[in-house]
């Protein structure tokens, strides 16, 4: 069967497939594919419609849409990464405004305050994170951690990278990934009773040859990692830097990873006023302190202000634009492509609205609803509310090991009353046995915590 040319992709015509395969040196096409994991690539064959018209491809698509299920329908505590929060109006407002709406951080010719919007919203997340420098965002929050990482590699000429078993898995797996080959990666326990990182085996894995330590605060496992002033002081005398994941709709209420002791503050924008979706709606940032060795490495984007010729006025500009990959591709840090500079103006704008009161008011109503909902699961017979004893935020591990069911099979019969439930960690983290994360927000109402309470003592005591 002869190969079918697109008309409008020109490397499928064989023969300048074949010239530019020769230009780079390998054999076929599926060798610039070895570095993807093997459980990540389609084995089979896919099966895909025949040719469709626009209007057949159009009810083709929306009938596969209407098959999912939105949290407008169901109630949902799920988290794990992307959490339900509430979007003010004017956020989605700003962001679909004709000059702001592209991912792309944009040039000086066609910006039309997108360089000034993207300067407000660093401004505003670096006194969030009590630190001084921003960049423009990553992907997401496990690129900002990956990237992060390597920064702080190039920063100490260190090879080896210490990460906490507790990141979540998902960002364990771009971590090591994007880290792969240059760098060394190797896992500090936790404490089964509170979560908390096991400083004894910190301390026998702290060496001179660490670059850094990277975990997260509150962590992945929902709980809050008190420890930050001991980790960092036994980080300083081996001259290891700290690094810090955060959820940033935490910070309204808890102490930034910097008053801890943190060197690079990472995270995700997802809560700062963007909506869940099936697929993109995140994007991550990276917070430094403003010191030539950390600006210096980062690798994408960052906007400043000066005065121009103009007595009284002020430009947006990239700052120190040659250590990107944008000035200089093959000597870039890292190579940086389109980012998701749309979700930094999005959280600019929920920042400016919220203002620090509005912050503080938001992480009060999370945490309120949050110990509510524990407090009422830990009536139910078998449940254990919250399998840690540490202090959490807005997400906490439900204990289900005495109830003689799989977190699996209570999930399922939760859908029978509209209820999306925690997410399953029996596989990521099998030592927990079966155990869910739930999530709760200020989006939860009391009427909808008790709806899951009485649901899940009916499935529970049938």
């Amino acid at each position: 069967m002869s190969q079918k040319i697109h008309p409008y992709i020109p490397n499928m015509v064989p023969e300048i497939q074949e010239e530019m395969l020769n230009e780079i040196g390998v054999q076929s096409v599926m060798e610039l594919y070895n570095c993807i994991p093997k459980e990540l690539q389609f084995q089979g064959n896919m099966d895909l419609p025949k040719p469709l018209t626009e209007y057949e491809l159009r009810r083709y698509i929306e009938a596969i849409l209407q098959k999912n299920i939105n949290t407008k329908e169901y109630v949902s505590f799920l988290g794990a990464g992307c959490w339900q929060h509430f979007i003010p109006a004017v956020c989605d407002e700003i962001n679909q405004r004709s000059e702001f709406l592209t991912a792309y951080a944009g040039e000086p010719y066609e910006d039309h305050g997108r360089f000034q919007a993207l300067f407000e919203y660093q401004s505003l997340l670096a006194e969030l994170v009590d630190m001084d420098v921003v960049n423009v965002p990553t992907f997401d929050w496990g690129q900002a951690a990956a990237t992060s990482i390597r920064m702080a590699a190039r920063i100490t000429k260190r090879k080896k990278v210490l990460l906490a078993k507790t990141v979540a898995p998902e960002r364990t797996k771009i971590i090591t990934n994007y880290g792969s080959p240059d760098l060394e990666f190797e896992f500090i326990d936790f404490q089964l009773e509170s979560g908390l990182m096991n400083l004894e085996d910190l301390i026998v894995k702290l060496s001179e040859d660490v670059a850094a330590l990277y975990f997260e605060n509150p962590s992945y496992l929902g709980f809050i990692e008190s420890q930050g002033e001991t980790i960092a002081k036994l980080l300083k005398e081996k001259g290891v830097l700290m690094i810090v994941g955060v959820d940033p709709i935490s910070l309204g209420i808890l102490a930034p990873p910097s008053h801890y002791g943190a060197d690079i503050v990472c995270g995700d924008l997802q809560p700062l006023g963007m909506h869940m979706n099936f697929s993109g709606g995140q994007a991550g940032f990276i917070a430094t302190r403003d010191e030539v060795e950390f600006v210096q490495e980062y690798p994408s984007r960052l906007f400043g202000i000066i005065p121009t010729i103009q007595e009284g006025e002020y430009g947006f500009g990239d700052v120190a634009y040659d250590r990107t990959s944008f000035a200089l591709r093959e000597k870039g840090k890292e190579s940086v492509g389109t980012q998701t500079a749309l979700w930094g103006i999005t959280a600019g704008v929920y920042l400016a609205l919220m203002g620090p009161d509005g912050m503080s008011d938001v992480g009060q109503a999370i945490r309120q609803n949050s110990k509510y909902a524990v407090k009422q699961l830990a009536n139910i017979k078998g449940i254990k509310g919250s399998r840690f004893r540490s202090p959490f935020f807005k997400e906490f591990i439900v204990d289900f090991n005495e109830t003689d069911m799989t977190v699996k099979d209570i999930n399922q019969k939760l859908l029978q009353y509209k209820i999306f439930g925690g997410k399953d960690l029996s596989i990521e983290f099998p030592e927990l046995g079966q155990c869910a994360l739930y999530c709760v927000t200020e989006i939860h109402t009391k009427e909808d915590i008790d709806r899951l309470i009485d649901s899940l003592t009916e499935i529970i005591q049938k």
